[in-house]
């Protein structure tokens, strides 16, 4: 079985979910580490072995970020035990521990419980608050969540915001978007349906307009408004209820799909002003641009 190798306490961070979701799991980890100088903290990278969700692992990728990852820490031997154990319904944390390394498992909420299942010591906290004394708990511990705040960013956020470099754009569609987002009034939407839909998380339809009236009444020049979404299908025949023709211009950025979404979260970064969903990759797109000026957010994530 696994062994510990060092006295220093281990500590762990889930890592799941699409690009927005793996950045801010990211961002904690590397909070830590340059909180903490000398500590690092691991990225489980298993769940990405045994599963392929959105387009994968893409931190590196797209940003050629090279995380300290929980494989890296054994051998193969013992990481092929581990993906095993966890092939058996296991739970990373609940396999070290039944192996003689016992954690604390600290939870966002009970979201533990459907991606890492463990009958060890649990302590849930509220959702997307900012706790950096969590970071200062002496034992082995294994953090489960998403940590949505802009505060973990905000203290790095110049180390952030190099570590988080795009590739340089070379499709002809996304350099013409590019130019036209530098060159306007540019206003970005993130419409999130996809999975959100048969979650219940989706904004109804209603909510969007009331958005966008609300957007509008608070300026003079309607601009010209870029469309992001994961259904843009659905934005382009539901555009006059929406609301999207009380701008000037309507773009909907299309030919980002598969791999290339980052593409949309690269452009939506560079828009004058957002408007905001619950998505966590609207939310990074947010943390990450330098060139806004209004942030327009009704959701429930301070920005």
């Amino acid at each position: 079985g696994p062994e510990k190798e060092n006295t220093k306490p281990m500590k762990i961070q889930f890592l799941n979910g699409g690009l927005g979701n793996q950045a801010f799991q990211y961002i904690f980890a590397r909070y830590y580490e340059l909180s903490h100088p000398n500590e690092t903290m691991y990225l489980d990278d298993s769940y990405f072995a045994l599963n392929t969700v959105h387009n994968g692992y893409e931190l590196g990728k797209v940003f050629g970020i090279k995380p300290h990852m929980l494989s890296e820490c054994f051998d193969e031997e013992v990481w092929a035990f581990i993906l095993d154990e966890k092939r058996k319904g296991k739970s990373v944390p609940q396999i070290l521990s039944d192996n003689g390394i016992p954690f604390l498992l600290l939870s966002e909420g009970e979201g533990y419980k459907s991606f890492n299942p463990f009958d060890g010591t649990v302590s849930c906290l509220p959702w997307n608050e900012y706790l950096p004394q969590i970071l200062d708990i002496p034992e082995d511990i294994y953090f489960h969540g998403y940590w949505l705040n802009h505060l973990w960013f905000d203290r790095f956020q110049d180390t952030f915001r190099q570590e988080f470099c795009f590739p340089p754009i070379t499709e002809e569609h996304n350099r013409d978007y590019m130019d036209k987002i530098l060159n306007s009034d540019s206003i970005s939407i993130h419409v999130r349906r996809g999975d959100f839909v048969t979650l219940g998380w989706a904004f109804p339809l209603e909510q969007y307009r009331r958005f966008i009236d609300e957007f509008i009444s608070l300026r003079s020049d309607q601009g010209s408004l870029f469309v992001f979404s994961d259904d843009i299908g659905w934005c382009r025949e539901n555009r006059e209820a929406l609301g999207f023709n009380r701008f000037r211009h309507t773009f909907f950025v299309e030919g980002n799909m598969g791999g290339q979404n980052y593409r949309d979260l690269q452009l939506m970064s560079q828009c004058k002003s957002m408007i905001m969903s619950s998505s966590s990759f609207c939310y990074l797109a947010a943390l990450l641009n330098t060139q806004k000026q209004f942030v327009f957010n009704r959701t429930i994530r301070k920005l």
